[in-house]
């Protein structure tokens, strides 16, 4: 039954090319990012995350099966609204802050476009940590991936938040101490979203190891991968060539270092004898 319905799926040139272009448009979408100002950079923001989300659930659809794909999508969303209801009434675990008006509608105080962009980055950040731990001995994997997948997921908003805050999206109360050369997030955010990702990331290798269709023909993570670098890397850079933002720019170069060395170690030794 099972292999029936994966035989009947999508094409696989449809597989592969839908993500890839969903990647390649969210590519774009970022370039005009930093060539915008003012209200003018809120519908880019929202195109962006919009093109974020849909690659996610389209490529874990595609990857993995439709229940993984709504497992992904629900478990994401939930676990956003619910940290973020508790963050903004508390203040805990990321410190006090409060959103502005632009992000627009909001379900208990959270604007709509946060569970899209947590959706946006948690499964890339998956994916990425479960190229990261394949060498991993398979008893230890599963605890291994999850960290890997949380620190990445907390290394994104390194480089995202200060962009947001920048754009008036939301502010802190008591933005220090921060990281060095960030003095418009308090290290507490940090300390938040890595608590976070501990959360959401063990929930969804759960939904990914229960719900994955068996035997499904594979598609490889080059589509999430390429938003992530793309985002990270290239966000850095638009910090520090065009939005002012030097910290976060180091900080988004320092933190690939280690993912980049691991990766190249990985096709090192992956590359056949001569």
């Amino acid at each position: 039954m099972t292999t029936a319905v994966v035989r009947s799926g999508p094409a696989p040139s449809l597989r592969r090319g839908l993500p890839l272009l969903l990647a390649g448009l969210l590519v774009l979408t970022t370039v005009a990012y930093p060539l915008t100002s003012g209200a003018g950079r809120t519908p880019v923001t929202w195109a962006i995350v919009l093109l974020g989300a849909v690659l996610s659930v389209a490529h874990a659809g595609l990857s993995r099966g439709g229940r993984t794909a709504a497992g992904v999508l629900l478990l994401v969303g939930v676990t956003a609204v619910g940290f973020e209801a508790v963050g903004l009434a508390t203040g805990f675990p990321y410190g006090e802050y409060r959103y502005s008006a632009a992000l627009g509608p909001t379900l208990l105080g959270v604007p709509f476009l946060v569970p899209l962009a947590w959706l946006m980055m948690a499964w890339p950040s998956w994916v990425l940590a479960e190229l990261l731990t394949r060498p991993v001995r398979a008893a230890r994997r599963h605890l291994v991936r999850v960290g890997a997948a949380a620190a990445v997921f907390a290394g994104w908003d390194v480089v995202l938040d200060p962009q947001l805050v920048q754009a008036g999206y939301w502010t802190w109360t008591r933005p220090r101490p921060g990281l060095l050369g960030i003095d418009t997030v308090p290290l507490t955010n940090l300390g938040g979203w890595l608590l976070a990702g501990l959360v959401v990331m063990t929930l969804l290798d759960l939904v990914v190891v229960r719900r994955s269709v068996r035997d499904a023909p594979r598609v490889d993570g080059t589509a999430p991968l390429l938003a992530l670098g793309w985002m990270t890397l290239g966000g850095a850079l638009a910090h520090v060539g065009w939005l002012g933002l030097p910290g976060s720019a180091a900080w988004g170069a320092a933190l690939a270092v280690p993912v980049l060395v691991t990766l190249a170690v990985q096709r090192r030794r992956a590359r056949p004898a001569q």
